[in-house]
């Protein structure tokens, strides 16, 4: 789900991911690729994109790292 929402709305995906300066400026990125449409051919939205999926990705990942590492370490 969280992947579609970077597709769809990266800042809003950043936003929920607890990244609200990177969301700051993915929104601003955002909206010059919305202004800029005709004369960028959709790059500075792919960029948003792309950003948006790393972020949601890196998150995902560093949780199941933390998650298997309190599961393994004793206690």
């Amino acid at each position: 789900m969280m992947y579609i929402l970077a597709i769809v709305l990266p800042p809003l995906a950043l936003l929920i991911q607890g990244r609200v300066i990177q969301a700051v400026l993915n929104l601003i990125l955002f909206v010059l690729s919305i202004v800029f449409a005709i004369f960028s051919f959709g790059t500075l939205w792919m960029i948003c994109v792309a950003w948006a999926i790393y972020v949601v990705y890196r998150d995902r990942s560093d949780n199941r790292i933390r998650r298997i590492a309190e599961e393994t370490l004793p206690r």
